[in-house]
């Protein structure tokens, strides 16, 4: 009745200081596969008996909760919880914490390190001089040119300022925009219309639509400048692969990164092999610093949640 499992990859390989407040406050920490992600099976085998749980992005099923018939708190290390069945929990009054805004300044520098690998083809120029081969690929300079975020929250908020610096504009769509953020002139917020029809680049930062269909489909990068390149650091299933693979092959999209995948490792889709996709191994809050941060507010969410649930 005193264990809380613990599965994000970050701390099940390498531990994490941190942990031991959770055993100084009388608590036995377990853990999942080291740095491998649970699948349902093994949730099912560790979860049941404990009443905490320090959670990652593996999905967390209605049955694996209701198998958990003493888990009192569930504590993201980041800021997603669409991985868990929200209904479920709410229905087993099991309280589902998050770690606001610590894996943002990660997600954010990530983002324009892929930016600039995009326009500049550093991946592939990599490739080709350690294949032995001289191949060059034209880039392009960013001053004076318009990025576009879709999804303006603590990342956004982030992004915006790191761009302006580089001598771009930034326009952002938010489903709730915070119009006391005005980091510069060259920023503004705009109709997601706007966005998809005159940014040069666009990078997605939102939690995924309610209905759970993606927000870039075919119809959508039509509608984008021709040659615009396309940033996910955010969730799958924004996008809808075969048709920006489709952008990709026509030139209307001139390239994409991506962080972000249904399954992790992913099922190497046809879009991930294409010459102009960058792929990272969702990186964006796995830094030294995010780690420290998404531990600790984890942890003190958690002990927050059960010391409350405990005492009732």
């Amino acid at each position: 009745m005193n264990k809380i499992l613990v599965t994000p990859r970050s701390l099940t390989k390498d531990g994490h200081p941190g942990l031991d407040v959770l055993r100084q406050a009388g608590y036995d920490v377990v853990f999942s596969t080291p740095g491998k992600q649970p699948d349902e099976a093994e949730l099912l085998r560790l979860l049941p008996g404990c009443v905490g749980m320090l959670a990652g992005v593996e999905k967390i099923s209605a049955k694996v909760l209701e198998a958990a018939t003493d888990l009192k708190a569930i504590s993201r290390n980041g800021t997603g919880v669409d991985n868990i069945d929200l209904d479920t929990a709410t229905r087993l009054n099991i309280h589902v914490l998050r770690a606001e805004g610590a894996n943002a300044r990660g997600v954010a520098e990530l983002t324009i390190g892929l930016l600039c690998g995009l326009v500049r083809a550093i991946p592939y120029s990599d490739a080709q001089m350690k294949a032995g081969q001289w191949r060059r690929k034209q880039g392009i300079e960013l001053i004076g040119r318009t990025f576009g975020l879709i999804g303006c929250g603590k990342i956004g908020k982030l992004v915006a300022p790191m761009a302006i610096g580089l001598g771009m504009n930034v326009i952002a769509y938010d489903a709730f925009p915070d119009r006391a953020f005005a980091p510069s002139p060259q920023f503004r917020f705009a109709s997601l219309d706007d966005v998809i029809a005159n940014a040069d680049f666009i990078s997605l930062h939102c939690p995924p639509p309610q209905n759970g269909q993606p927000i870039i489909t075919r119809e959508v990068i039509a509608a984008m400048k021709k040659g615009v390149f396309l940033l996910n650091t955010a969730r799958a299933g924004l996008v809808n692969a075969d048709d920006v693979l489709a952008g990709l092959n026509s030139g209307q999209i001139a390239g994409y990164a991506t962080d972000a995948y249904e399954q992790e490792p992913p099922i190497m889709h046809d879009l991930f092999r294409h010459e102009q996709v960058i792929l990272t191994p969702h990186i964006g809050g796995f830094t030294v610093e995010s780690v420290e941060r998404a531990t600790q507010i984890a942890v003190e969410n958690l002990l927050q949640a059960l010391t409350t649930e405990l005492s009732m």
